[in-house]
């Protein structure tokens, strides 16, 4: 055990004092608690192996409902009441600050928790760089803490009785938590801010905290902040194979240019046609195409459904590649940019690419302006909805792990099947996964060949409607 610096010795007291009246004090702010514990929830799905550092008495890891729970904390009375509610998990009376208590702890864990933890330790950088021993390049890492602008408030909260007494905190902002992250060897994925009123207030407050306190600027006053953060910099060795998928209708001129110019970017690489009842021949055009080429592997399907999204799944529910890949079969994303795509993922660069046709300039024509300034106005508020950078949602080629897929369409049920052109399920799973988002700019081109089947004005209606939806499953639950 390490020695303990004059502040941290303080905190400690207080902790092992406090731990047996912990229970009346979560009572006296139930609100405050139900929500945290609630957004913790969202941000960590059930049935994972989780490790809670600074746990207490195990309120939240038992919230959590991990498969395979570990809790630690250093206030003896703490962890012997959390051994005594929670059994099913393991709970370690240790020290978050010393190096050797992670040598106790059965690693990799597929999320750690650090909960209101960070205000107390003394380095706060030396602790998170020590979680480098119990990560995998899939973990992530939760900070909730609360807000410094809210220390004040905090403070005459205590002198009042209306608040659990604390020690001298460090009052780190997300920005804080962020480089500390950084230079511990994590990068951020996720921010957010909560609770702009942190009672229920006749249900006054509930209101508030779900509309006005999700908005811009407005959410910045929040009391809780979270982040969630990635290792980082954990290039890999292997070549994964690979699967392009093509949803395909009225295409037939694009789809032996959509062969013969794809790279051969992966040393298994597998060609999924997913053809959507064309009337211009595009299924017999198909099957030409794959007996001209049977050096490639080429295959075709044939939609039960209809639209994008309906392709995708169907492809993807065929797909033998490690990396999926979606190429849109009019070839405005040209081909030959997809192994840029699969090198984010093949390196660790991101977990869900996307593709962003509003960075370079396009080709005349490519995109007509009244669809261009929609495509902007949408991308602001997608960022906003999902708390990452999104500049094109609506560009149709996207790529990620099948592992990852398979870990969207299992919690598919949050959203429900609801996405005609594909794109949002991916994107919405991918924020719900907190996986790292990055965007590789293409050169958009125009068509070739036959025309768009985007309807500006029936599927901006429809792009509104998803921005609603999105706002009651990602802010206002």
């Amino acid at each position: 055990m390490i020695r303990y610096s004059t502040r941290k010795t303080a905190i400690h007291a207080l902790a092992e004092r406090l731990a047996p009246a912990r229970d009346r004090w979560v009572a006296r702010n139930a609100y405050f608690h139900h929500e945290d514990w609630r957004y913790m929830r969202f941000l960590v799905p059930p049935g994972l192996k989780v490790l809670d550092l600074g746990c207490g008495s195990g309120e939240l890891l038992a919230a959590l409902a991990p498969a395979v729970g570990v809790g630690v904390d250093f206030s003896a009375p703490a962890i012997e009441l959390a051994r005594a509610r929670h059994p099913q998990f393991a709970f370690h009376h240790l020290d978050v600050e010393d190096p050797a208590s992670y040598a106790h702890l059965s690693g990799p864990f597929d999320v750690v928790v650090l909960s209101d933890l960070v205000g107390d330790l003394d380095d706060c950088e030396a602790t998170l760089r020590a979680l480098q021993k119990v990560v995998a390049p899939h973990t992530r890492i939760v900070v909730a803490y609360h807000s410094p602008l809210w220390s004040p408030i905090l403070r005459l909260a205590e002198v009042v009785g209306l608040k659990m007494p604390q020690r001298e905190q460090n009052w780190l902002a997300n920005e804080d938590i962020e480089n500390l992250l950084v230079l511990a060897g994590f990068e951020a994925i996720r921010r957010d801010w909560r609770q702009l009123v942190p009672r229920r207030l006749f249900h006054v407050g509930s209101l508030i905290n779900r509309t006005l306190a999700t908005l811009p600027l407005l959410r910045r006053l929040c009391l809780r902040t979270y982040l969630v953060a990635r290792p980082a910099g954990r290039a890999a060795v292997t070549t994964p194979s690979a699967t392009v998928v093509i949803p395909c209708r009225n295409e037939r001129g694009n789809i032996e240019a959509a062969v013969a110019r794809l790279p051969r970017f992966a040393e298994q690489l597998e060609i999924i046609f997913v053809e959507g009842h064309s009337g211009d021949g595009t299924l017999e055009e198909i099957r030409r195409v794959i007996a001209a080429y049977p050096q490639y592997d080429i295959k075709v399907l044939v939609q039960d459904g209809k639209g994008k999204g309906d392709a995708v799944r169907k492809g993807f529910a065929a797909a033998r590649g490690d990396v999926l890949v979606i190429l849109d079969a009019d070839l405005t994303v040209p081909p030959e940019w997809i192994p840029r795509f699969y090198e984010a993922i093949r390196l660790g660069t991101g977990e869900f690419v996307n593709g962003t046709r509003l960075v370079y300039p396009m080709e005349a024509q490519a995109m007509r302006f009244l669809n261009m300034l929609g495509n902007r106005v949408f991308s602001i508020l997608f960022s906003w909805l999902l708390n990452q950078r999104f500049t094109d949602t609506l560009c149709g080629t996207k790529v990620l792990s099948r592992a990852h897929y398979n870990q969207i369409a299992a919690n598919r049920a949050y959203f429900g099947d609801f996405d005609p052109f594909g794109d949002f399920d991916l994107i919405f799973g991918a924020a719900k996964l907190n996986l790292k988002v990055v965007e590789v700019p293409v050169r958009y081109a125009s068509r070739t060949y036959g025309t768009t089947q985007i309807s500006r004005f029936q599927h901006g209606l429809l792009l509104l409607r998803m921005c609603a939806f999105a706002f009651f499953k990602l802010k206002a639950f």
